[in-house]
């Protein structure tokens, strides 16, 4: 597959890039992504939710009334999960909710990802570029003259552009990334792909391993 380079600026560019049919034209593995982004969400959870049961409590254990003759449920002591301030019945606990799962499992569903938004024609590549200083407008400027203002965009770079990233990270709809950090999730999330020269050549090598 190959597309053209633009500038920043929205303007084509004389190049072209060729896009490897291994990474970006494979049939498409739709158990493969369902499992990559559950994985991904799953691991980002933290899992730290708690409540006291009945036995965490210290409330006093005293029998509240006699056992017999109240005409009422027997009860025992003021930590009872029927009771106002008691125990909770199989409260929450702390737990992991991390999982694994195999490599090239994880490769499958990112070459996948990458096919859908290669069909849909929603790739773009930009040729190299830098921020001399970080300000959102000129990053709000940059998706307006590639005509993506409105929609959910990520932004692969080959490496950390901390001007970058700053003049990026106050626009909800827009998130830039690193080509080794590249995830099944970010890709599918996002509406658009755009993705630095410099970057293809790393997403096939990691990919294509």
């Amino acid at each position: 597959m190959e597309l053209e380079v633009y500038k920043i600026s929205g303007d084509k560019t004389a190049k072209k890039v060729t896009l490897s049919d291994e990474i970006f034209g494979i049939t498409p593995n739709d158990h493969a992504i369902w499992l990559d982004v559950k994985l991904i969400l799953a691991n980002q959870r933290q899992g730290t939710s708690k409540a006291k049961e009945r036995c965490e409590l210290s409330g006093s254990t005293r029998k509240i009334k006699r056992q017999k003759g109240t005409g009422t449920a027997r009860a025992g002591d003021i930590n009872s999960p029927l009771f106002r301030g008691g125990g909770r019945v199989f409260g929450p606990r702390p737990r992991d909710y991390e999982f694994k799962l195999n490599k090239k499992l994880r490769k499958l569903a990112r070459k996948s990802a990458l096919t859908y938004k290669a069909q849909e024609n929603n790739i773009m590549i930009l040729e190299d570029f830098k921020f001399e200083e970080a300000k959102t407008k000129n990053f709000t400027a940059l998706l307006k003259s590639l005509n993506l203002s409105d929609k959910k965009t990520l932004l692969v770079m080959p490496d950390t552009d901390n001007n970058l990233v700053l003049s990026s990270r106050n626009l909800k709809k827009t998130k830039v990334t690193r080509a080794e950090m590249l995830n099944t999730y970010d890709i599918l999330n996002a509406n658009n792909l755009l993705i630095a020269e410099s970057s293809v050549p790393i997403i096939e090598e990691i990919l294509g391993k």
